[in-house]
């Protein structure tokens, strides 16, 4: 059990890690399709910033996430980056109503794609309580050998 717990957690540090960083490149290289989503987000919500600035801002924003969930013990940082993010790209579903919502409770594509980041939060969380409670588990039982 001990041992697929940690293959369970090196797939979500994988896919979390791999995600992120995948969808930051993707910003570098300017073929993002999320470009124009963020900058009609950025538009509404603070058009005193400049988007081409913003959005090397966000790669790399990304890229560092990814690459906290791909090191041990650096979990509780990665969720730290990970939940403002995440806050702001729910807000197109209430920022941008007419491009993430057909109808009531009818989300567009655009708003499928923002509403199955729920699942990114569960994981990274689920990540973080299980490697806290291994490093937890890991000092009590380092304590009560010595």
């Amino acid at each position: 059990m001990q041992r697929l717990q940690s293959i369970i957690i090196w797939i979500a540090r994988l896919a979390l890690g791999l995600v992120f960083i995948w969808f930051g490149v993707l910003k570098f290289l300017a073929v993002s399709p999320a470009d124009d989503l963020v900058r009609q987000l950025l538009a509404v919500s603070m058009p005193f910033v400049p988007f081409g600035p913003f959005f090397i801002f966000l790669a790399c924003y990304e890229v560092l996430i990814g690459v906290l969930f791909l090191i041990p013990r650096l979990e509780r940082w990665a969720v730290g980056l990970l939940l403002p993010q995440m806050i702001a790209t729910f807000g197109p579903l209430v920022l941008l109503p007419s491009i993430t919502w057909a109808g009531w409770f009818e989300p567009t594509l655009i708003g499928q794609y923002i509403i199955k980041n729920v699942i990114i939060i569960a994981l990274a969380l689920l990540l973080l309580v299980v490697t806290r409670k291994s490093a937890d588990s890991s000092k009590l039982q380092t304590v009560v050998a010595e």
